[in-house]
């Protein structure tokens, strides 16, 4: 287990202008940043051939593939994939989530300069959302798409929109589908020749943002996006590259956490990355444990609906709990804001297994920035502080009221527009090439700078009530989860327009409640949310953030109507578009569903 000495402090530098604005940025240099992850992956080729790099479950065991048999592989689909027409430039769409095969795929296209774009499964898998996968199809116009099981993926493989496309797949072809085992070949002299232009500029991705509020956009990724990235945390966070670390994720690939942050991590440093084909939900839950009790991590890097899950596992079993904390280097979520309970038991495990606190950390990122701008690296850390930026990172602080800021960040890390979208890419920039995140954060200390910033929500989310007040929502919905804990799954904050702010909460599952087809009525597990809000509202100091009325909805967020986002995050917006007639119920004053404080 790493300890104080293996972090950094934070050093940063401040300027102040007249308007109130603040730059922040480090003092941390920046080490040397290589030219293509392909130099990562024939790096550890040479370095350390044995090594293991990925591994995934195989029946009852795991398949395990070293660095040299990885770049081998990867030379041999890159040839093979330049045998099939698809080159430098051509884009190669992944429908399905992580795998060995998935990952060699992309390092290929990689290795020859071809763009992938691995998109959410659900698009895929769930008819009402195939047009969202449409879209992004179109969008892309790739020549090559690729899911890791012909059965399981052929309803939407037989789309249309793949007519003209090869189509391959790991297992169970079908019409029209080739193997992906069956395309590798000996690499030759036309491999090594494209192979060569592959450099900094040379776009490795797109990646789909959810689209909350409109269609999803494709944020590029280039090589100089994630290489740089991977420097800076390196630079932050020296203790990646002491020694050898080990990670096992569940986590998709179309998102820009797992399939930048944490794979690339993994693979710059050396390390060995292992795929939990578990969910931090249901029954897949206990695969996650099981897969937790065979591979424990040096880096445990999450969100904080799997980290919950963990920490369960970890109070209940004292052998699982040893292992965790015995080989445990950082323990990070990433996100949204880890619940206070979840954060205090993980300390005091720790305590208990290994006399100390674990190195606790968050950042803050987005696609657009690839994604880490923001990292809070030192030890000491408190639940909803994302830190300091990264090196060579500008933050600009725009203040707004209650000292509250917008924040915009520029460096070698962020994007440069959003994919054939020129209209939201200028809409995108301030005029001193500053990216507009639309997030607003604050000082943890606002007397010591250096204690870093943190998350204060969308700015496009706060809304006004009839006072004029400003409702926080991102902040009041922070403080509303752990409240309501096992009364409800998740919530919004509504109010715009009206004098209260209230709360459209969804049913908690595997639990049965009365209800009127639309709502929940069940007057006993009203009490227990009324008493629940009651003990927030002691805290409130006025109406913009006291939770004054809630409902609970019966039928749970639709993913094909778009109400759950890729990134398995509620869309406000078309929750409240679609269930308006609730959030009528929810402003009236005779409803039996609706709970009033």
């Amino acid at each position: 287990m790493a300890n104080k000495n293996d972090f950094l402090s934070h050093e940063i530098t401040t300027e102040h202008r007249d308007d109130g604005t603040i730059i922040l940025g480090s003092a941390l240099p920046l080490g040397p940043v290589v030219e293509s992850s392909c130099e990562w992956l024939e790096n550890w080729a040479e370095k350390t051939p044995d090594n293991v790099f990925l591994g995934e479950r195989d029946g009852d065991g795991w398949r395990e593939l070293t660095y040299a048999e990885a770049l081998a592989d990867v030379k041999s689909l890159a040839a093979g994939l330049l045998a099939n027409g698809i080159s430098y430039g051509d884009r190669v769409v992944i429908l399905s989530g992580p795998s060995i095969s998935h990952a060699l795929l992309m390092m290929a296209s990689q290795y020859i300069g071809a763009v992938g774009v691995p998109l959410a499964e659900q698009y895929a898998l769930i008819p009402e959302a195939r047009g969202r996968l449409a879209y992004c199809v179109n969008k892309t116009e790739p020549k090559l798409v690729y899911a890791e099981d012909g059965a399981q993926f052929a309803d939407a493989l037989a789309m249309h929109i793949f007519d003209n496309l090869k189509k391959f797949v790991g297992k169970n072809a079908g019409d029209g589908q080739k193997l992906l085992s069956d395309v590798a070949c000996e690499p030759n002299a036309d491999l090594d020749s494209v192979h060569q232009k592959v450099g900094p500029e040379t776009l490795a991705k797109i990646l789909f943002t959810s689209g909350s509020t409109s269609d999803p956009k494709g944020v590029p990724q280039t090589q100089r996006m994630m290489c740089v990235n991977q420097a800076q945390y390196l630079a932050t966070l020296p203790i990646l590259g002491k020694k050898r670390h080990v990670m096992l994720d569940w986590l998709p690939w179309n998102h820009v956490f797992a399939g930048n942050s944490n794979f690339n991590m993994l693979l710059s440093n050396g390390g060995a990355l292992y795929l939990d084909d578990g969910k931090p939900a249901g029954p897949l839950a206990a695969r996650t444990i099981e897969n937790m009790r065979t591979h424990p991590s040096t880096l445990c890097f999450d969100v904080p609906v799997a980290h919950a899950v963990q920490e369960k596992a970890l109070r209940e079993d004292p052998e699982i709990r040893k292992k965790y904390f015995e080989t445990l280097d950082i323990f990070f979520y990433a996100g949204a804001s880890l619940p206070a309970d979840v954060w205090k038991s993980i300390e005091e495990m720790s305590i208990e297994v290994t006399g100390e606190k674990p190195m606790m950390m968050s950042s803050w990122g987005m696609t657009e920035t690839a994604p880490a701008a923001l990292i809070y690296h030192e030890m000491g850390a408190e639940t909803g502080m994302i830190g300091v930026p990264v090196p060579e990172l500008e933050a600009k602080l725009i203040p707004l009221e209650d000292n509250r800021y917008e924040l915009r960040v520029r460096g070698p890390n962020i994007f440069t527009g959003y994919y054939k979208d020129p209209v939201r890419s200028a809409e995108s920039f301030d005029d001193e090439g500053f990216f507009i995140t639309g997030d607003a954060v604050r000082f943890a200390d606002p007397k010591n700078l250096a204690r870093g910033l943190t998350f204060d929500g969308r700015i496009g989310e706060d809304f006004k009530l009839t006072t004029g007040t400003w409702v926080q929502a991102s902040t009041l919905r922070l403080k509303a989860l752990p409240a309501l804990a096992g009364l409800v799954q998740d919530v919004i904050i509504v109010g715009e327009g009206k004098s209260q702010v209230g709360i459209v909460a969804f049913a908690p599952s595997g639990v049965t409640l009365n209800g009127d087809g639309q709502a929940i009525t069940d007057p006993g597990h009203l009490a227990k949310v009324r008493d629940a809000l009651e003990g927030l509202a002691s805290g409130a100091t006025g109406s913009s953030n006291k939770l004054a009325r809630a409902i609970i909805a019966t039928e749970p967020p639709h993913v094909g109507d778009g109400e759950i986002t890729a990134k398995g995050s509620l869309n406000v917006r078309v929750i409240t578009r679609r269930r308006k007639d609730l959030l009528d119920r929810l402003y009236s004053e005779d409803d039996p569903a609706v709970v009033q404080i």
